[in-house]
């Protein structure tokens, strides 16, 4: 027989290897979603809010944070589209959604761009996150402190790719205010915009068709983005964004519990925000 004290060694002994699965992580979602946050894009001010400042996290909607800082590096003139970048060891293991790189492979900063936001794959995060800065870590620091430059006061990453913690991780976690932070500066970028509106594309010479997990393009009149995210601990969440007669605006969804829930109620928060706006 075991004794106490042998048993509370091994299970040390497990965790430390890796062995024991890691704690699960407590469910932050609600019905019809844990948080949400309607905005007029360009005065910020807000049409709609409800459980805003509730912690939640981000799943893949992150990704609008990686791919800001992908264009901070083109703006600054240290990347172009046609920037080459190679598919290291580690970012050919990522799971989850993913273009399936291998190690080895090179594709051109735009693609991945495209990756990042039509299929968000994963595999492609890293990749990029790595070209820029090196590590995973070192471009997580930068995430972090772009989102302290913006304003995003209760936002804290911990991932490039927004998958949900492994053994001895911290979870992503933000609100669905800073979200619509992060979103409308997103929106300031028609690239961006140019990107979160394709509802297909190829990758690796058209032998694998990257869909949209955006189901409102093209069915919620003048929606022309953003980010879908989940898994599920965080549940279903988006940040979208619709423009009709020179109008913008941003609603974030965070925390459905399907994602018929999460689109039914983006689609009628988008609605509600133009009728705040008025004619």
């Amino acid at each position: 027989m075991i004794s106490m004290r042998s048993a509370v060694v091994l299970t040390a002994l497990f965790l430390f290897a890796g062995l024991l699965p890691a704690r699960a992580l407590e469910p932050i979602k609600g019905d019809p979603f844990a948080g949400a946050i309607v905005v007029d894009a360009a005065s910020g001010d807000v049409l709609f809010a409800r459980n805003a400042n509730r912690q939640v996290y981000p799943a893949s909607v992150l990704k609008l944070m990686d791919l800001l800082i992908v264009l901070d590096e083109i703006h600054a003139g240290r990347l172009t589209a046609q920037t080459p970048v190679v598919t290291s060891a580690h970012a050919s293991r990522m799971g989850g959604s993913q273009v399936y790189l291998k190690e080895g492979e090179i594709f051109p900063v735009e693609d991945l761009m495209y990756a990042l936001m039509i299929q968000s794959a994963n595999d492609a995060a890293v990749a990029l996150a790595e070209h820029i800065a090196g590590t995973k870590e070192a471009f997580v620091e930068r995430m972090n402190r772009k989102a302290r430059e913006l304003g995003m006061t209760e936002t804290e990453f911990h991932s490039v790719h927004g998958l949900p913690p492994g053994q001895g991780q911290k979870p992503d976690v933000t609100t669905a205010r800073d979200i619509a932070i992060l979103a409308r500066e997103a929106v300031r970028h028609p690239e961006i915009l140019a990107i979160t509106s394709t509802p297909e594309r190829g990758f690796r010479n058209d032998t694998f068709i990257m869909r949209t997990h955006n189901a409102l393009l093209g069915d919620v009149q003048g929606c022309d983005g953003l980010k879908t995210g989940y898994y599920r601990a965080a549940g279903f969440s988006i940040a979208a964004t619709a423009e009709r007669n020179g109008r913008r605006i941003i609603a974030v969804v965070m925390g459905s519990e399907s994602k018929d829930a999460r689109n039914r109620a983006c689609r009628d928060l988008l609605e509600k925000g133009f009728l705040a706006l008025g004619p």
